[in-house]
């Protein structure tokens, strides 16, 4: 699919090869992704494992786009992004969960487990320790994989913590109701 633009494009190179500058690619799709997809890709903006951009840029370049077409999905989409996603599924689950009413989960916190080793999980509701672990195809089909998960999943079940894995079979309906079981389990009013 083509695009044109009206004005002048900011540049960069990429072994050698220009390519638009990622906050303006970001922009440049406001008109056509669905808001979900729009603040997916916000989130890898400002996320991991290197932020390509900062807040600060975002929010610039939304300014600049005042009055202009598809700002107003930029505005919706930058309202929901949060840092450090990891990948499109994550912010999907947390999009899901906060938009059934349940608290904002902090996307991959660093977790202290009692061997005084450090891990992350990818979406902590901390004050509840229940955890959400997205598990992508590489974690079934690569044994190196499976086994590291399996140790961390044993450590984090030892320091107190309730794990729950997702895949991107589970509906939302399923994530949502175990979640909320969850957290109710460890006191969420």
């Amino acid at each position: 699919m083509g695009h044109r633009a009206d004005r002048p494009l900011p540049i960069d190179r990429i072994d050698g090869l220009p390519v638009v500058e990622a906050v303006e690619a970001w922009c440049g799709l406001a008109t056509f992704l669905v808001l979900d997809d729009l603040i997916a890709a916000g989130d890898r903006l400002i996320g991991l494992p290197i932020p390509i951009a900062t807040l600060g840029e975002i929010d610039r370049a939304i300014q600049e786009r005042s009055g202009m077409r598809g700002v107003v999905r930029l505005r919706e989409a930058r309202a929901e992004m949060r840092p450090n996603a990891y990948s499109s599924r994550e912010t999907w689950a947390r999009l899901v969960l906060v938009r059934a009413g349940l608290p904002e989960p902090e996307a991959n916190g660093r977790i202290l487990l009692r061997s005084g080793r450090w891990t992350k999980g990818d979406l902590v509701f901390r004050p509840w320790m229940v955890l959400l672990e997205y598990e992508g195809e590489q974690h079934l089909t690569d044994p190196a994989q499976w086994a590291t998960d399996l140790t961390r999943y044993n450590d984090l079940t030892e320091a107190g913590w309730l794990v729950i894995r997702v895949s991107k079979r589970m509906r939302p309906h399923e994530l949502v109701a175990r979640t909320r079981r969850a957290l109710r389990f460890r006191g969420l009013a």
